[in-house]
């Protein structure tokens, strides 16, 4: 089973009911198998043992489970949640690394590489809507998130920006780097960079001497 799909049940928003959730799981492990073609409310139906109705009543028409598919997919990484509201420096060092960690693994997953390939070879179709998707339902939804992270530690006097959209720019890319680009192309990961923690650490580390405050800096060096 491919590895975004493994993860599926563990962690999924809350638009999705747990059944739903399970219904998208088998959808993205469909996608990776097959391409687009091999994901059919049919075949969906009978992987997910469930009715053709309930999917049209879930997920709508085709693009609308695809639409759902990319939302599911990107919801692995998880929103600031409601008892993160206030976080010590070294808690919310934590939390950013494991925002990190959650959006690498889900960028270098089978199925977003699958995803992404696909969007691709269709970006010279325009009635293909997968490249719309993805960046409407993942990349701004991710987005969304990461930029909320930074504000809640702006508020929090951890961190000192004037443009969020900047600063998670620049989280972004220490984190990201080159390595989803070198997936898509077909580089392997090196031994031991599977969990991608170490990457995660690097990247906040170097976030941090970039955007955090005095205060939280000298919070953490002596953590």
């Amino acid at each position: 089973m491919p590895r975004a799909a493994e993860q599926a049940d563990s962690s999924h928003d809350s638009t999705f009911t747990p059944r739903q959730a399970a219904v998208l799981t088998c959808a993205l492990s469909l996608l990776v198998e097959g391409g687009e073609k091999g994901l059919t409310t049919a075949g969906l139906a009978r992987a997910a043992n469930c009715s053709k109705e309930s999917i049209y009543k879930w997920f709508g028409d085709r693009d609308g489970l695809l639409a759902a598919v990319v939302t599911f997919q990107a919801s692995k990484v998880r929103p600031l949640g409601a008892d993160e509201a206030a976080l010590d420096a070294a808690s919310y060092r934590k939390r950013l690394v494991t925002f990190a960690r959650e959006l690498l693994t889900v960028l270098a997953g089978d199925v977003s590489l699958a995803l992404n390939r696909l969007a691709i070879g269709q970006a010279s179709r325009p009635e293909s809507p997968l490249g719309t998707l993805l960046v409407e339902r993942g990349k701004h939804f991710v987005t969304a998130r990461g930029r909320a992270l930074l504000l809640a530690g702006k508020r929090q006097r951890h961190l000192v920006f004037d443009d969020a959209n900047a600063a998670y720019s620049t989280f972004y890319g220490l984190i990201v780097r080159d390595t989803h680009l070198r997936l898509l192309l077909g580089d392997a990961l090196e031994p031991g960079e599977e969990d991608f923690s170490a990457q995660a650490e690097n990247a906040v580390n170097q976030f941090c001497r970039l955007y955090c405050t005095e205060r939280s800096l000298e919070a953490l060096s002596n953590a």
